[in-house]
Formats: structure tokens, sequence, C-alpha cells
């Protein structure tokens, strides 16, 4: 079995370092870079399964450099990490495109926890369809009518367990659940942030299906 990969950008030495040590001796493959430039410069040959990203970085805000890995098609999933706890650092770190996050300081054993569960949730590689969708996992992309968008791994979750169900009234927590690792503090409007994107991508497919508000409940496909 092939270790999973994942790439830290923290700029403090001590920290990024004992990261990376605890990282590999649970069995993962880790790598470390000190500031934005340095992942941007790296980021096309290392291929990381997962980023840890502290929000502080010297020469960026962590959410604008995920903002940015976003809008360039990677879709591997996020973890932010800071010592900003207010719930707005967390909304926006959520909106940013980032799917985890973890205030400083934390326990080590969280930390590879979650770190298993956002690579268990991208690791899977099957190409599915549902009605005239096709969801491909793997870029986390939905075609329909002989065109495709992309997702970020969060959308590409909670409109996969919406299609896997269609013409149901999928629950709100059924939606975080399915989108978020355990444990994520997940405010009640960040849920309607992700489905106002995926709505937008949506529209520009030929024939796609709508996802209809079910008030006091959650949301629908069909």
């Amino acid at each position: 079995m092939i270790e999973p990969s994942v790439l830290v950008v923290e700029d403090d030495h001590r920290l990024r370092s004992l990261i990376l040590r605890g990282l590999r001796e649970a069995g993962f493959r880790a790598e470390g870079v000190v500031q934005a430039s340095e992942l941007l410069d790296r980021l096309p040959h290392l291929k990381p399964d997962v980023l840890v990203i502290d929000v502080g970085l010297p020469d960026a805000d962590g959410r604008d450099l995920c903002q940015s890995l976003r809008a360039q098609g990677f879709t591997a999933p996020i973890m932010f990490l800071t010592a900003r706890d207010a719930v707005p650092d967390r909304l926006t770190g959520f909106a940013a495109g980032g799917d985890d996050y973890l205030t400083k300081p934390f326990n080590f054993a969280e930390l590879v926890a979650r770190l298993r569960a956002l690579v268990r949730r991208g690791g899977t590689d099957q190409v599915a369809e549902v009605g005239g969708l096709r969801l491909d996992p793997a870029r986390h992309g939905i075609s329909c009518g002989g065109e495709s968008v992309e997702l970020t791994p969060t959308e590409f979750r909670i409109f996969a367990r919406m299609a896997a169900r269609p013409g149901d009234a999928v629950r709100r927590r059924e939606l975080v659940q399915a989108a978020w690792p355990d444990g994520a503090i997940v405010h009640e409007n960040t849920l309607d942030v992700y489905i106002a994107s995926i709505r937008r991508k949506l529209e520009t497919l030929p024939d796609a299906p709508t996802i209809k508000t079910i008030y006091g409940v959650g949301y629908s496909i069909r």
C-alpha cells in the first residue's frame, strides 16, 4: 500500500520539523516548505494527497493561497493550521476552499486522525453516473450534456451525497457529516455558501439538475 503524501506549509521551523517527523512516524510521506511562493514552485512536482497550510504565512494569507490553488484546479484536500479561533476566521477558511481547520496548539493524534479522514474521503478514483450526470471523484468533476465543471473536494462531497438520493430531501446535518471530518466546526451559514457555489457551477452545464432548498430540512437535487 502506497503511503499517503502530505505537504506542510509552515514557517515556524521547530513546529514544521515536529509535524514532519510525527507524520513520517505515523506512516505518511511528508514534505515541508516555508512559504507560499515555495509551495507554488514545488507543487507541480510533488502532487500531494493532502495539504496542511498555516494561515499566517510570511508572504501570504494561507486562505488566499488556498483560493489561488483552487482557482488553478488543485483539488486535493486542504487543512488549515492557525492560532485564530474566532468563528469568522473559520468561516473564511471554509469559504476559501479549505476542508478542515485545526487550531494551535493542537493534539498531534487529532491532526493525524483528521488527515487520514481527508485522505480517505479524497482517495477514490471511481467514476459514477447518476441519471444524466457523471461524477468523477479523481478530479472532483461533474459532467452533463457534453460539458463538465470541477468542484472543490468539499463541494464534491456535498453534491455526491445529494446525487446519491435524487429527488429526496437530504438533511443539512447529513451534508455536513459527508463533507467535513468529524470534529470540524461548521457554522450554519457555511453549508449555504458551498451550496450557492455548486449551484453557480451547475448553471454552466446544459440539462443539469437543480438544487432545491427544502426549508427547515435541507436540500434536494431534482
